[in-house]
């Protein structure tokens, strides 16, 4: 039997799960268009007051998200309300996630993960210009259409913010690409974006990510208290990884510094200017007397 949300969006087929719910591919039947529908879903032992709080939020970040208009972000057309929960309507992009691209292809080149970077960086700086911040990002969330980057899930991801980070057991979005400050429950800012930026970039230039543990316990004490794991593969992306991955929000690179060394990487090094050349001297007429 077809399911229909709000008597307008056809669902399809699933085409990911999360720790958040599912994404469907859809059918807009209003306006005969092909919409993505995230399913929103909370850890289970929530109380009722607390779902309540956390469905309300999730509108009120949705319809925030739906403020943003940016080629680098995936849009947001709908919230809407189905069985007592949110249902989020988004542009549907038809492209593998960052996530996937690592796992088939393994680390990629520097100047192929720098111009991710810039595109992600643009993105964020447009979400944060509007009073958005992400709080999730991570290779799942960044789609790769053909030459470019788009990030997903803005403000939708972790909707379920601090308070339940670790309720009943559960891990409420991505501990390997969590900021410290978010792993301490502090509020997330612009700052810790680039902390996210920044895992992410790492992961896509060493094929792993910046603290790779045996578990999410593990991962979220090396968040807390570790250095990133040594940078073996990512050659000039390292000191813009570096200065994303500072425990410290203060102490992180801006926004205007990330950009200017991941373009650097990006563009590639320099040519190295050929040496002038001199034409040997021509000889002048010998004196024979």
């Amino acid at each position: 039997m077809v399911q229909v949300i709000a008597g307008r969006y056809e669902l399809v087929e699933v085409l990911g799960r999360g720790g958040m719910g599912a994404v469907w591919r859809a059918r807009d039947r209003t306006l005969g268009r092909e919409v993505a529908v995230k399913e929103v879903s909370l850890p289970q032992g929530l109380d009722d007051a607390q779902v309540e709080r956390m469905y309300a939020r999730t509108f009120r970040e949705a319809r925030s998200a739906a403020r943003l208009d940016h080629p680098g972000i995936v849009t947001v057309h709908d919230v809407v309300e189905e069985e007592g929960r949110p249902w989020i309507v988004m542009q549907l992009v038809r492209a593998d996630a960052l996530d996937k691209v690592i796992a088939r292809e393994g680390r990629l080149p520097p100047d192929r993960v720098a111009a991710i970077g810039l595109d992600l960086l643009d993105a964020l700086n447009a979400a944060h210009a509007a009073s958005v911040v992400h709080r999730d990002v991570k290779p799942g969330n960044v789609l790769l259409p053909r030459g470019r980057a788009v990030l997903t899930d803005f403000g939708i991801a972790t909707v379920a913010g601090d308070e339940t980070l670790t309720q009943a057991g559960a891990i409420v979005g991505s501990p390997a690409y969590l900021a410290p400050e978010q792993a301490r429950h502090q509020k997330a800012t612009p700052a810790s974006d680039l902390w996210s930026l920044g895992a992410t970039l790492y992961a896509a230039a060493e094929g792993r990510p910046p603290y790779d543990r045996p578990d999410v316990w593990g991962v979220m004490a090396a968040v807390l208290s570790d250095d990133p794991d040594p940078i073996e593969h990512a050659g000039p992306l390292a000191p813009v990884l570096q200065g994303l991955l500072r425990k410290d929000p203060d102490q992180r690179v801006s926004p205007g510094e990330a950009e200017r060394l991941l373009r650097q990487v990006a563009q590639g090094p320099a040519p190295v200017p050929e040496p002038p050349r001199f034409a040997p001297p021509v000889p002048g007429p010998r004196d024979v007397t």
